[in-house]
Parts: C-alpha cells; structure tokens; sequence
C-alpha cells in the first residue's frame, strides 16, 4: 500500500509534470504550425492540412524534449511545496529530502517505461503518417526507396524514365547484385541491366561487367557503364535516418532487414539503446533538478528558476550533441554518445545526493 504521503508526493509532482507538459506542447503546436504553413505557402492545399500535420508531430517533437519537461517540471514541484512550507512538514514528520526524492525518483523511472512503451509507439506511428503525408507534396515525392528482406529497392525517375532498381547488399560505396529494371514513363519495358557490382559513390553511378537484356537478347558489357540516377552513397545511407518515425515493432524488423542487406545497423543500434535508456536518463534529470532546488535559495522570483532550468536543459543538449561530433569524426565509439553523457550526469546527481543527504 502506498502511504498517504506518498500519494501526495506523487500527486503534486505529475500534476507540476502536467502542466509544464501542456504549457510545452501549446508551444510545440504554435511553432510547428508556423513552419507548416511556410511549407505549404506556395501550394494549394487546405488550411486544414498544416493544422492536421502540426498534431501528427507534435507528439514525436514532445517525446524528445521530454526529459527538459521533466527537469522543468521538478523544479515547479519543489518551488509548490517550498512555497507551502511544506517540505517542513515533511520533515516535522521524519521525511528526508533522499526520502522525497526517491518517491520522486521511482515515479519517474515509471513514468520513462509507460513513455517508451506506449507513449514512444503511439508518437511513432503518427510521425511515420506525418512523413507519408509530407513526401507526397515534396519535389522528392517520385523518388521512393525501401528496405525489405528481398534488399533494397528504389524507384527513380531520371529525365523521361522510370528505373526500379534492386541491390541484394550495400559495401560501404557499392551495390552488390543489383539488378536494375528500366521503363519510359508509361511503363513500357526497355532494358534490364545485371551487375554483381556498382560503384554509387556519386549519382552517375559506375556499373561493372553488366549483362544488359533489351529486345530479347542479352549482351554481356565488359567495359564500365555509367548510369545517372538521383542517387548517391551518401544520400542512400540518409534515407532511413528519421527512425523516430518506427515503433519498436517496427525498428527490430528494419535492423533484421538491415543485417540481410549486409548495412549497418550500428544507427538502429543506438537509436533502440536510447530508448531503452530513456527512462534513466528522465530520472537523472529529475535528480538533477531536485538537487538544484534543494542547494539554492528559495526568495528568488520564479522567472530565475526557469531561465536555470532552460540554461541547463540547453548545457545537456549542447553536452549531447558534442558527444555527437565527436562520434561523426571518429573520435570514440558510438556507444559513448549514450552513455558516457549520462555516466558524468550520473557522477554530478551521486555528489548532489550525498551533500543532501548531510543537511
């Protein structure tokens, strides 16, 4: 049973989570709607279509600032019953501050696992609408690409043609067992190309040893043939970054694909281990926060405790994205983008508790 200090404690902290969370959603809805509307000024749709696709990714957008909502958030809880005196009423009845934040602590280490389970798949499946929706109105919109078990695919469109293009593998810069179908634009078969290897290191792609069928006969060229597409290396490694858009059903699948195309799956890899660190690295956050509020003065205007807790969501960010760089350059592992950040987050919060702890 769950005493009635705690369902208290519980109550306030979600309810300050609540609001913090609403207050940033209004502000995800009125930024993305602007950015939407900019997107679509010069085409003729409805002024409803912005509007709709402002929800689709608004959830996706309050997923990712979500462990800012949660450092926000706490320090609205620890400002409500500092303001109530009620953490002296706490402590009149025994409560530490290590007691409060543990209630708090375990209630957000929930909250993280309903985020990642339901909330994640939920803002998931929408974001994936979203995308689908927004690449029908692009200029990239002819130009589609997939992985499956059966290998990558692509369809593209170059001048007055229609080529359907199949790779069984990628190796770094090059297709191995591509097979390449190629149509005019009413689909009228032209020829088949067949090559056990195509160098795509820009868009003119270099074919080897092809065995080209056209008019019911094969021909086997041994010299290089080069064949424009709108493709490169680089823009193919691209096309399936936007992983926040597929649920975890859907990331286990494309990571089995990805291994059958011989592709890396070390992306996959961290975008699945960040989600399954996610409610760590909301319960550092809120540690963080309480640890700040519970150290400073309280007889500051509120407007200080948001500029602190937005100066040092941003700190986080920018500690994020260096690890990031540094990632993009070779300089240490992948892995270390995760959890070397959270390891020196974690090593702040153990020295906060303890100081806390003695007062």
């Amino acid at each position: 049973m769950i005493s009635s200090y705690n369902k208290f404690i519980i109550s306030v902290f979600l309810k300050n989570i609540f609001i913090v969370s609403i207050f940033f959603l209004c502000l995800v809805l009125i930024l993305n709607i602007l950015e939407e509307i900019t997107f679509f000024k010069n085409s003729e749709v409805s002024f409803m279509l912005p509007i709709f696709l402002t929800f689709l990714n608004s959830l996706s957008v309050l997923f990712e600032i979500f462990p800012f909502i949660i450092l926000i958030g706490t320090m609205s809880f620890f400002l409500e019953i500092l303001d109530k005196n009620e953490l002296v009423i706490f402590k009149s009845y025994g409560l530490s501050n290590l007691k409060i934040i543990s209630v708090t602590l375990s209630t957000t280490f929930i909250l993280g696992i309903f985020l990642v389970l339901i909330f994640y798949n939920i803002s998931s499946s929408l974001k994936f609408l979203y995308l689908d929706i927004k690449n029908n109105h692009t200029d990239d919109a002819k130009y589609l690409s997939v992985i499956t078990a059966n290998g990558l695919w692509i369809k593209d469109h170059v001048d007055e043609n229609i080529n359907i293009i199949n790779a069984q593998k990628i190796d770094d810069e090059k297709l191995i067992d591509v097979l390449i179908s190629q149509f005019d634009k009413d689909y009228n078969f032209i020829k088949l190309i067949n090559a056990k290897e195509v160098n795509i290191k820009d868009m003119n792609w270099q074919i080897y040893d092809a065995v080209i069928t056209e008019n019911s006969s094969s021909t086997k060229n041994k010299e290089v043939i080069t064949f424009q597409t709108n493709f490169d290396s680089k823009k193919i490694s691209n096309l399936f970054s936007s992983l926040a858009s597929l649920n975890l059903i859907k990331l286990n699948k494309l990571k089995k694909d990805y291994k059958t195309l011989g592709y890396s799956t070390t992306e996959i890899n961290n975008h699945m281990l960040s989600l399954f660190t996610y409610p760590i690295y909301l319960s550092i956050m809120m540690c963080i926060a309480s640890i700040l509020m519970l150290n400073i003065t309280h007889n500051k205007p509120r407007v200080f405790y948001l500029i602190s807790g937005i100066a040092i969501s941003v700190g986080i960010y920018y500690m994020k994205f260096l690890f990031n760089i540094l990632i993009v350059n070779g300089k240490i592992p992948n892995i270390f983008s995760i959890w070397f950040p959270l390891f020196l987050l974690f090593l702040f919060c153990l020295v906060g508790l303890v100081r806390i702890n003695e007062k």
